[in-house]
């Protein structure tokens, strides 16, 4: 069952991702003193006198503008208070009522939504006399906090929690698990465009500017199987030397990398117009090092030029560009038109259960004997690799421990026959599988 949602909304820079991050514990919205760098929605899990509730954040509203990148931040906003049972209206303290927060409450009303009014750097009892003006705009009382200095932000909570609606009955939490999916690539490969098909509504801005999406943006999803999903937008990450002076885009590589280590299955995103970029490989080469699952799409396939052998010659092209992960199952698609979108989540389905697939210790032992009656170990300086048994440790990713009688002699190119027959015996399509050795010696 979803959880009551409680948005935050107000004009530009009236602190609204410094108070969601304090409520977070934790960084997940970008702050910087600018006004507009939260664009998209960000979303974080809040427990509070017994209730749990989710709370979004928003970019800032400018009801007026008719920018385009100001425009969707206001679509943005607009679809989390459609969804939300709970607003909190922010305004700033030191720059008192303003006519942009007038143009927002008119609005709020509109929605017939709980309202709480919120002021906002209210850091010390002598700006209390700030609060009267508010009461102007006929919403209730104002409650005055300060996030920076973490004042007052109990008693908003708990007035948060006195107009949640009530919680169901027998309200049980689903045991069944999430897949962490995070969508990364370049900038402008078609990442949200991606994530709105999957999830049938306009969940994330998309423009064809490079970068509008700074924020890793989680959102729940289900199926029509009933599989649950947990999408990751990610930033596009960009060279490194094209962001050293951005303090705000390296922010959001960090966010993009931080989304890579806590996804399950990765989607890389190519762009079939340019193929597999230095940047592609070294970006697969953080889902690798992460010891995560993945796909690869070659998004704006509408956008190619085919003949009948296109798509296998283009999918050998990729495989040979990022030959470290020939494993990957490769996606043609156009999030644009929708082509083949619908068979994502399929893919994922079935290379999420590679990811977590355990193989009984007798059926292993098997394939390493077929694997070793097939080659025998080759001989190092008189002496050859014995392979007493092996057993597998961990899923996600598929790790197994070899017992043998010298690392020494486990030489790279048998590690990787032994990798391929495994792959051939059980599968493990799209995730890495790991090896470690240990030596067992005889007596």
């Amino acid at each position: 069952m979803s959880k009551p949602l409680v948005a935050i909304v107000g004009r530009p820079n009236v602190g609204k991702s410094t108070f969601f991050n304090k409520i977070a514990g934790k960084r997940i919205s970008i702050v910087e003193d600018v006004p507009g760098v939260t664009r998209d929605r960000v979303y974080v899990d809040v427990e509070w006198m017994g209730r749990r509730f989710s709370m979004v954040d928003t970019g800032g509203l400018d009801m007026r503008s008719d920018d385009v990148l100001l425009s969707q931040m206001r679509r943005q906003a607009e679809i989390a208070m459609d969804t939300a049972d709970v607003i909190c209206f922010f305004c700033d303290g030191r720059t008192g009522l303003t006519p942009d927060d007038e143009d927002i409450c008119n609005y709020l009303r509109k929605t017939h939504k709980p309202l709480l009014l919120v002021v906002n750097k209210i850091d010390h009892a002598g700006l209390n006399d700030q609060l009267y003006e508010y009461y102007n705009l006929g919403i209730g009382e104002p409650m005055a906090i300060s996030s920076t200095n973490m004042l007052g932000l109990g008693d908003l909570l708990e007035a948060i929690v006195t107009q949640l609606p009530p919680p169901e009955p027998d309200e049980e939490e689903d045991a069944e698990h999430v897949i962490q999916l995070a969508l990364v690539g370049r900038p402008n490969v078609g990442k949200s465009s991606l994530a709105n098909k999957l999830l049938g509504q306009e969940r994330t801005m998309v423009s064809d500017i490079p970068g509008t999406t700074r924020d890793a943006i989680d959102t729940l999803f289900v199926d029509e199987d009933g599989a649950r999903y947990n999408i990751i937008d990610t930033a596009g990450m960009r060279k490194k030397k094209a962001v050293e002076d951005e303090t705000l885009e390296r922010y959001s590589v960090l966010r993009s990398i931080a989304a890579i280590d806590r996804c399950d299955v990765a989607l890389l995103l190519i762009d079939a117009q340019t193929g597999v970029t230095e940047q592609d490989t070294k970006i697969a080469g953080l889902i690798l090092n992460s010891g995560k699952a993945v796909i690869v799409i070659v998004n704006k396939w509408d956008a190619v030029e085919k003949d009948t052998n296109t798509m296998e010659s283009f999918r050998k092209q990729v495989l040979s560009d990022l030959k470290f992960m020939s494993y990957a199952p490769v996606l043609f698609l156009s999030a644009l038109t929708g082509q083949r979108v619908s068979n994502v989540l399929g893919v994922v389905k079935d290379v999420y259960a590679q990811y977590s697939k355990r193989v009984p210790t007798g059926v292993l032992n098997e394939a390493l004997a077929d694997a070793q009656s097939s080659l025998q170990p080759p001989l190092t300086a008189g002496r050859r690799l014995k392979i007493y048994y092996a057993t597998q440790q961990s899923v996600c990713p598929p790790t197994f421990v070899f017992f043998i009688n010298s690392e020494d002699l486990m030489h790279f190119a048998y590690e990787r026959y032994l990798e391929n027959q495994f792959r051939k015996s059980f599968g493990f399509v799209g995730t890495p599988i790991h090896f470690i050795l240990r030596e067992k010696k005889q007596g």
